[in-house]
């Protein structure tokens, strides 16, 4: 079949239509910009949604599910993090939508939900669509688990991915996102739109960063183009005035960070004295040494709370947490699948005073804005920090939130670099929405210009 040379240059431009539909139905519940949004998604077909924490993803992706279910005449599966589910359920029937759990692969509702780990149990020729909530947290699962969900989706015609955090320190990650929705693969987004002085390209699995990604900065001839091919797909947003729409209830209460730096109790071992760790090694040893003070200093600190969160990193920093807090509940990444979702749930129902727990367990997709009150012991991971935070710290919080960090002197580098990668963040995000909108804006283009030939090659 021939093909025209504007049909080449648009497929080339990696702007071709996804393959969406006129919404159908658009629930009078939402905000105006929620409306504006679940239109662009709904028209798309396959889209990203990277709205900030409390903008109402959750209120978004069901109009967005309602609509492909009345396109296709089936259900759509929604995939959460652990213990997520429950909250979605109880939010789709408030707001009119018919959704139930299924943890046995069961088609349950017209919109299906279930968490991630379950998703080898379902088929997906009988759905119509799927959702990704918190989508950034695919590239924490490991290699099958990746696996099978990029497999889900790619034999579903409609997908949606949701998350606040798609791109949270570098702009070459919207590739995973790409490549969940059928687009471009994260390596052909490196090798199209980037470049690395170092020339290379890691053989990476989908999803899964490595080291060898760092680096990477937009072609000065391509960033134009990028913006333009990655608003063709997705729609990032901060604030409801991103988009020309008043902020009105949209506003964060004042997130308050205390820092304690507690010394060793004993010195290294072969050491006359204790010196700052340097260096991960330095670090890590600095952390076990350090295991007691710091969390009898998070158990001080919460003593008083009504109701909080102590999050940690190691096993046993969660149990010693545990015995050191009056009223603490435990949830572990031993505990049964069920365990977890109960405890988790019992902490969102306000049924326990305190939660210790992993932000690896319970730190994606949860709406805790019953509290205000938190300690962290610092890592070099800036999303989960991120995330760990916006549990509270989210639009619909009416209180100050009261982060206290609590770490050693050479974990202060960690402190340090967590900081330094919250300012590349913002700037990062503020930038995207920027970008996306500018892109979004711009004329389309056209390649139908009647061209003057000169009289010289005419003849």
């Amino acid at each position: 079949m021939s093909t025209t040379y504007a049909e080449f240059l648009e497929r080339r431009a990696q702007l071709a239509h996804g393959g969406g539909f006129e919404p159908i139905v658009m629930p009078e519940h939402l905000f105006d910009f929620q409306m504006q949004l679940v239109d662009f998604a709904v028209r798309r077909g396959r889209a990203g949604l990277f709205a900030d924490c409390g903008l109402g993803k959750t209120p978004m992706t069901l109009a967005w599910a309602e609509n492909v279910h009345r396109q296709t005449g089936k259900p759509v599966l929604m995939l959460t993090p652990l213990a997520v589910g429950f909250q979605i359920v109880d939010e789709a029937h408030r707001f009119g939508h018919d959704a139930a759990l299924s943890r046995d692969g069961n088609v349950s509702a017209p919109i299906t939900v279930t968490n991630y780990e379950q998703l080898g149990k379902f088929d997906h020729e009988d759905y119509g669509g799927v959702v990704c909530d918190e989508s950034s947290i695919l590239k924490s699962f490991d290699g099958a688990t990746r696996a099978q969900i990029t497999e889900f989706m790619r034999r579903t015609p409609y997908r949606l991915l949701a998350t606040a955090t798609a791109a949270p320190n570098d702009y070459t990650e919207l590739g995973t996102s790409s490549e969940a929705l059928g687009d471009l693969g994260y390596t052909d987004v490196l090798t199209r739109f980037f470049t690395n002085k170092n020339r290379t390209v890691s053989n990476r699995s989908r999803f899964a960063a490595t080291s060898r990604d760092v680096g990477w900065r937009l072609k000065g001839h391509a960033e134009v183009p990028f913006w333009q091919w990655v608003s063709s797909w997705a729609r990032a947003i901060r604030r409801p005035s991103d988009y020309g729409f008043e902020d009105g209830p949209f506003v964060l209460p004042e997130l308050v960070e205390r820092v304690t730096v507690v010394d060793a109790g004993r010195e290294d071992d072969g050491g006359l004295f204790d010196v700052p760790a340097v260096g991960l090694a330095e670090e890590r040893a600095e952390t076990r040494r350090t295991l007691t003070e710091r969390c009898e200093a998070a158990a001080t600190r919460l003593a008083d709370a009504d109701a909080a969160v102590a999050w940690c990193h190691l096993n046993d920093e969660s149990r010693l947490l545990a015995q050191l807090i009056d009223g603490a509940v435990e949830v572990t990444g031993s505990d049964a699948p069920e365990a977890k979702e109960e405890k988790l749930a019992a902490f969102t129902r306000g049924e326990i005073r305190v939660l210790v727990t992993k932000p690896s367990i319970g730190a994606w997709g949860l709406n805790w804005q019953h509290a205000h009150r938190m300690t962290y012991f610092p890592s070099h991971s800036y999303e989960q920090l991120y995330q760990a935070v916006r549990r509270m710290w989210r639009f619909g919080q009416t209180q100050p939130v009261e982060v206290d960090v609590i770490t050693t002197p050479g974990g202060q580098n960690a402190l340090a670099n967590l900081h330094r990668k919250a300012d590349q963040a913002d700037r990062m995000f503020t930038a995207l929405v920027a970008h996306m909108n500018d892109a979004a804006a711009a004329p389309a283009r056209s390649y139908d210009t009647p061209l003057e030939v000169p009289p010289w090659l005419a003849s």
